[in-house]
């Protein structure tokens, strides 16, 4: 190894200081290769929690945040617009969890968005804070966007409202999934009750995606909860380096050219030609 490429490797758990006191050591043969090489062969254990596997890779979690981090764009323009207020959607975590623990982190009502995430199979959950879906009802309501310390359950006129937002949503973020596949995302049902979210297992394994949001002087979460039985069959499409390579199989490489071709059919270029 030349010494750039040794430095490479322990800076990740050296820090420079050391790196060079050792790289020192190494060169007058104070310190022997062997050494490090018999304790590196040494076998380490490492502590495996079963109830709560890691099945998410991460660069898998971190395609799922460029993902919504798109989407928090595309919202926070579709709200600014429909409320008529300064709206900020940012990505706040993307993060392995328990269906049980994000189950039992909500509160009493609580307003659920179960989607359908077609064409694969299962669903996944939006979840709105209270301080959040009260300011948007109100605004879409015609108010100011005020919210309420009272705990109440959720009117039919308000459920009907939230039902209608999730639909555009939705249709954002299958804008956000079109670089990875095509989704048909239907909405399924809107819970007040997360006792009648049962999506999936207990202790199935659950990607939570943490958005922070600002609707006026408002701040509050939204989460959206994504099985990982749901993801399987995508999985190696949430490589990055699948992503970002540019290579598509033959019948995406046609669609693409097809799409490219009625664009450019619908463009209207002027002429002019200059004679002499």
């Amino acid at each position: 190894l030349t010494n750039v490429r040794r430095e490479n490797i322990l800076s990740d758990v050296l820090s420079q200081q050391e790196i060079d006191e050792l790289l020192k050591a190494l060169s007058s043969g104070e310190l022997n290769i062997n050494d490090i090489k018999e304790e590196a062969e040494e076998k380490k254990v490492r502590v495996y929690d079963f109830r709560r596997p890691n099945k998410f890779a991460k660069d898998q979690l971190r395609t799922l945040q460029i993902i919504y981090e798109n989407f928090s764009r595309l919202m926070s323009s579709y709200l600014s617009g429909v409320l008529r207020t300064y709206c900020q959607i940012d990505v706040v975590s993307v993060e392995p969890q328990t269906y049980y623990e994000f189950i039992n982190s909500l509160p009493d009502p609580v307003m659920l968005a179960i989607i359908d995430f077609k064409p694969l199979k299962g669903s996944m959950i939006i979840e709105f804070s209270p301080e959040i879906i009260y300011n948007i009802i109100d605004r879409l309501l015609g108010g100011r966007g005020k919210t309420t310390d009272k705990i109440r359950d959720f009117t039919e006129i308000e459920i009907a409202l939230t039902e209608r937002l999730v639909r555009h949503l939705i249709g954002l973020m299958g804008e956000s999934w079109a670089n990875v596949f095509k989704t048909d995302l239907k909405v399924n049902a809107i819970e007040t009750n997360a006792q009648f979210a049962q999506i999936v297992s207990p202790n199935e394994t659950i990607a939570i995606i943490t958005l922070n949001a600002i609707v006026g002087d408002v701040e509050g979460i939204i989460n959206l909860c994504i099985p990982y039985m749901v993801l399987e069959p995508i999985l190696p499409k949430l490589s990055t380096k699948f992503w970002f390579s540019g290579k598509m199989d033959e019948e995406d490489r046609d669609i693409q050219t097809e799409k490219i071709a009625e664009t450019i059919e619908d463009a209207y270029i002027d002429i002019r030609a200059v004679l002499g």
